[in-house]
């Protein structure tokens, strides 16, 4: 659990990393059921810079975005999940139902969305972008690994 910290924590490291001219990459999101698609875009968003730090919803603001039966798994196991992957160095929970504030107070250099062009149809997606921007950083979007989403699997799992 050496990685997943509170966001006062990730925001001191990312400040020491930053001294040192260290490339600081973020991205976010529920990541209720870990799958291939969160692997390879988390890896996607590593190879970007130096320091990849993952910012995961709380339960209560996934279910503000996800609705009342989710998530499926609980924060703090998400969190642990994501922290063992080699990719990534912090995880912090978040409690609002978008990334805009912590975004502004990181101020990472890359911010990684997933989901390809296809994520530009969503309406949050052009405050993202502005938030990102406006924090000195840029955007980039990963592709999306088709089939492969939590909300899919579990409608697999339930026929």
């Amino acid at each position: 659990m050496g990685k997943v910290h509170t966001l006062t924590k990730v925001l001191a490291a990312v400040r020491a990393a930053k001294k040192r001219g260290k490339t600081v990459v973020a991205t976010n999101g529920c990541f209720d059921i870990v799958h291939v698609g969160h692997v390879r875009n988390l890896s996607n968003a590593k190879a970007l810079g130096d320091v990849l730090v993952v910012g995961i919803n709380s339960d209560a603001s996934v279910r503000r975005n996800k609705g009342p039966s989710r998530p499926l798994v609980p924060q703090r196991e998400r969190a642990e999940v994501l922290a063992a992957l080699a990719s990534v160095d912090y995880v912090f929970i978040f409690g609002e139902k978008t990334p805009f504030d912590w975004i502004k107070k990181l101020r990472p250099h890359i911010h990684v969305k997933g989901g390809g062009a296809d994520v530009k149809k969503h309406p949050a997606f052009p405050a993202q972008k502005a938030a990102v921007k406006a924090a000195g950083g840029r955007l980039v979007l990963v592709p999306h690994v088709a089939g492969n989403s939590s909300s899919h699997i579990i409608r697999k799992m339930i026929r």
